[in-house]
């Protein structure tokens, strides 16, 4: 099994522990451990019956100000007090939501990530960003809460659908468009021979390196990891969350943003061939018919986290560079929605 990282972060570091099934749940109380997981998560992952466990339902839908109040209800009614951990046991939905009730149930108690899907091994349960959704768009309400611990356990991954397994892959190869040269490579040899772990473990040193540079994002740095997010985001609002999973709309994003690189001219016609053809190869989509709105989904963009009266994104030069860029002209994001829809929809 791979060796840990550790990540420093502001108020000390936690470390992300690569364990072996069985070792899942070792060490928790039951008088002080209050377990949030989903109810596809609880019929496939045995979870110590002693253990306090709130199921809640599948899906982005859940990481919301209903499920969120549920959770700090739930939280008061068993006697969650401030020497309780919450632990957050499912994929980025799971973690987010009890990552933010964690942060904030009064005023902060100890949080323990145990991610459940490839995407929230390789992204979001590392980093220290918490939060839920609103009607208005993704992520809008949140708070930087780092955990104490993450376990990760790539044997969990063998229960996952094919479809949520090649969901993750759009983060994974993220990585590869953005970072290291040659890690792309890399990257796409471990998942030819299911070496999850190995996957897992570049993916997390890369963001590890990442956060620690810019743990608040305040300096543009960690805006990098967000290549996809902000054309994905918006398609994942437009669509209610229904229709592509996370993944599905950040590949999307990722070729939509690339080709915008490539008419700004911070990227190659060749680099834009790379990461399309690179996503497809993987099973993952480069196309929704949703692009056709291109009105509604720069109204949407304007909501994003990075915006600042103007659409900023982060786009890659080279495969291996990626850098936050401001002030995207609207006109040109339109066209290209348009060009790109105009391509495949036919």
């Amino acid at each position: 099994m791979k060796t840990s990282e550790t990540i420093n972060h502001q108020r000390g570091s936690y470390s992300v522990q690569f364990v072996e099934l069985g070792e899942l749940f070792s060490g928790f109380s039951k008088e002080s451990a209050y377990l949030i997981t989903d109810q596809n998560v609880a019929t496939k992952i045995q979870i110590p019956a002693e253990l306090k466990v709130l199921t809640l339902p599948p899906g982005e839908t859940t990481k919301s100000l209903e499920f969120y109040s549920l959770c700090l209800d739930w939280l008061s009614k068993n006697g969650a007090n401030r020497k309780s951990t919450i632990i957050a046991l499912g994929g980025g939905v799971i973690g987010d939501l009890a990552g933010f009730a964690a942060a904030t149930y009064m005023r902060g108690v100890a949080l323990v990530m145990i991610p459940t899907s490839l995407l929230a091994m390789v992204d979001s349960s590392v980093g220290g960003k918490v939060g839920i959704d609103t009607e208005f768009g993704k992520n809008l309400v949140g708070s930087f809460w780092p955990p104490k611990e993450v376990r990760i356990c790539p044997q969990v991954l063998e229960s996952l659908p094919k479809r949520h397994l090649r969901n993750g892959l759009a983060e994974v190869l993220k990585y590869g468009f953005i970072m290291v040269p040659g890690l792309l490579q890399s990257l796409q040899k471990w998942i030819k021979d299911g070496d999850y772990a190995s996957v897992a473990a570049a993916c997390i040193h890369c963001k590890a390196q990442v956060v620690q540079e810019d743990e608040f994002e305040t300096s543009g740095r960690r805006a990098i990891l967000n290549f996809g997010h902000t054309v994905g985001h918006a398609i994942e609002s437009h669509l209610h969350y229904q229709d592509l999973l996370h993944g599905e709309a950040i590949s999307i994003g990722m070729v939509v943003e690339c080709y915008l690189a490539e008419k700004l001219g911070t990227c190659s016609a060749e680099t834009f061939n790379v990461v399309q053809q690179t996503l497809q190869s993987h099973g993952l989509p480069i196309w929704h018919p949703a692009l056709a709105n291109s009105e509604g989904l720069i109204k949407l963009m304007k909501q994003d986290k990075k915006a600042d009266h103007t659409i900023n994104m982060s786009l890659i030069g080279d495969i291996g560079v990626c850098k936050l860029v401001r002030g995207i002209p609207e006109d040109l994001i339109k066209a290209s929605l348009f060009e790109i829809n105009k391509k495949n929809a036919s």
